[in-house]
C-alpha cells in the first residue's frame, strides 16, 4: 500500500496533533493547537486549524491574557458530527499563584464557523454547595462519542487535591467521566473559578486509595476509549450501547503494580444517583458514580499493559479493544482482547517495538502507528506489516500519534522540522495512492 507525503503547515511555531478525532467530519479540515512541547498546554494560547488541500490555516481560538503560566489551550479534537472543535482550556484566573494543572482545566468548544467565541461544556464548581452535573476540577483528553452525543475525558478533583494537603490519608486520583447534553447552571462569584456548562458531567469509574492486593480494586483509571460506534455485543447476544474501555492500575499478588483493561458498560441515562453517593461529591468525597453503570475488568495478564504512554482503541464493531503490551521477546507490541474478557490476540509480530500511540482506521481493517523511526501501519486481520514513511533520524522521526481521516484514505501526523536553527513540530498528510 503506498501513500503520497504533503507537509501542510510551516509556520514558526508548534502544531501539536491530539491523540485522536483531529478531522472535520468532512475530512477538509485538520485541528491542532500551537504547542511545540507535549508538556506545555499551560503557556499555549491558540487552537487553529489547516485545510488538507489548500493548506489555508484559520485561527479558531485565542486565550485571553496568557501567560507561562497558563490559563492554556490543547488537545483539540473535531466533533464528528458537528462543525465544532473541542479542546482543554485552562482556568480563566490563571496567575502564579494559581497556574494551569491538572485540576485546573475543563472543556471549551468552538464552532468553526464563530471562531473566538467559547462554548463550555462541563460546568465548574468548587465551593459547596456543589452543583449536581458540575465537576470541581480537571477535565482532560476529551473524546466524541461515534453519535457525537456523548464525551469522555479523564478527571482529577480540586476538592480532593486540596483536603490531601491536609489529610494524609486521601489523595486525588485520575478517574474517567463522561459528559452528556443538558445544561448545568453555576453560579460565578467574580474570581472566573466556576462556570456554567452545556453539559452534565459525572464519574464513571470506581477508584480507591488503598487497593486491596490480588483484588480488582484499581487506585487510577486513565486513557479511556469509546467502544465500538455502537458499543458491543454480550456474550447473551445484547448490545451494550454505550461502553468505554481503560487502563486500571491494580495491585497483584505481591503488591506490585500492574496495569489491565476495564470496561465499563453505561446506563441510557447516567444522571441518576445512587443511593448515599451524591454525583456532585461532598467537601469530604469524590464525586459518585451514576445508578447503573458496571465496571469490570477484562485482562489478567502476568505483567499488564506495557510500553510508551497510549490510549485504548477499539475496532468500529466493538469486537477487539487494543492496547500495548511486551511480547515473548520483550518487544512491545499490539495486541487485542474482546469487551467480553477471554483470550488475548497478538496483532504485531515486528522485529522492532511500537514506540507511540496508535489507531485503527474507519473500516477497522488497519492500525497505524510509529516504530523505528517511521510509521507503519498492519492489518488487523492477517497481521501484515507496511512502512508507510521514509525511515527518517532520531531527531525527525514520528512525534504523537498517527491519525485516519474520516474515509479512511488519509493520515495525518506530526514530526520536528528544522526553520532557521530551531525545530517545530509540523503536520504531515499522507494520502493514500490507488
Amino acid at each position: 500500500m503506498n501513500f503520497n507525503e504533503t507537509q501542510l503547515t510551516c509556520a514558526a511555531q508548534g502544531h501539536t496533533l491530539h491523540n485522536t478525532q483531529v478531522f472535520s467530519k468532512d475530512g477538509r479540515w485538520v485541528v491542532y493547537d500551537t504547542r511545540n512541547d507535549d508538556t506545555r498546554i499551560g503557556s499555549t494560547g491558540s487552537i487553529e486549524m489547516v485545510n488538507i488541500k489548500t493548506k489555508e490555516v484559520r485561527i479558531l481560538y485565542e486565550t485571553a491574557h496568557q501567560t507561562d503560566d497558563g490559563p492554556g489551550v490543547g488537545a483539540a479534537t473535531f466533533s464528528p458530527m458537528q462543525d465544532r472543535v473541542l479542546f482543554i482550556h485552562g482556568i480563566r484566573n490563571a496567575d502564579a499563584s494559581r497556574p494551569y494543572g491538572m485540576t485546573r482545566r475543563t472543556g471549551v468548544a468552538v464552532d468553526i464557523g464563530y471562531p473566538g467565541k467559547p462554548i463550555f461544556m462541563d460546568a465548574r464548581d468548587i465551593a459547596p454547595p456543589f452543583t449536581t452535573g458540575a465537576l470541581r476540577g480537571g477535565t482532560h483528553a476529551h473524546s466524541w462519542s461515534s453519535d457525537g452525543k456523548w464525551i469522555s475525558f479523564t478527571y482529577n478533583d480540586y476538592v480532593m487535591d486540596q483536603l490531601a494537603k491536609m489529610d494524609t490519608t486521601v489523595r486525588d486520583l485520575r478517574t474517567v467521566g463522561i459528559m452528556v447534553p443538558c445544561r448545568v447552571d453555576v453560579e460565578e462569584d467574580g474570581t472566573l473559578e466556576n462556570n456554567g456548562g452545556t453539559y452534565f458531567s459525572v464519574i464513571v469509574t470506581d477508584v480507591t486509595e488503598d487497593p486491596k492486593a490480588g483484588s480488582d480494586q484499581i487506585d487510577k483509571a486513565f486513557d479511556e476509549c469509546w467502544i465500538g460506534r455502537s458499543g458491543y455485543q454480550k456474550p447473551d447476544g445484547s448490545w451494550q450501547h454505550k461502553a468505554i474501555a481503560f487502563q486500571g492500575n491494580v495491585r497483584n499478588e505481591k503488591g506490585k503494580i500492574v496495569t489491565e483493561v476495564f470496561v465499563v458498560d453505561l446506563p441510557a441515562d447516567p444522571t441518576e444517583a445512587r443511593d448515599d453517593q451524591p454525583l456532585e461529591g461532598t467537601s469530604i468525597s469524590r464525586p459518585g458514580i451514576p445508578r447503573g453503570v458496571s465496571q469490570r475488568r477484562v485482562t489478567y495478564t502476568a505483567n499488564g499493559v506495557e510500553g510508551p504512554r497510549h490510549w485504548l482503541r477499539t475496532t468500529p464493531d466493538g469486537n477487539l479493544i487494543c492496547f500495548l503490551a511486551e511480547d515473548k521477546r520483550g518487544i512491545t507490541q499490539l495486541f487485542g482482547v474482546s469487551p467480553n474478557g477471554g483470550e488475548i490476540r497478538q496483532v504485531t509480530k515486528n522485529d522492532f517495538p511500537i514506540s507511540g500511540q496508535f489507531n485503527i482506521d474507519p473500516m477497522g481493517r488497519w492500525v497505524v502507528y510509529p516504530g523505528d523511526n517511521s510509521l507503519f501501519i498492519t492489518a488487523l486481520g492477517t497481521g501484515d506489516t507496511y512502512r508507510i514513511t521514509d525511515r527518517f533520524t532520531d531527531e525527525g522521526k514520528p512525534v504523537g500519534a498517527p491519525n485516519w481521516s474520516p474515509n479512511g484514505n488519509a493520515i495525518v501526523y506530526n514530526r520536528y522540522v528544522g526553520l532557521n536553527d530551531e525545530r517545530f513540530l509540523q503536520v504531515f498528510l499522507l494520502q493514500k495512492v490507488h
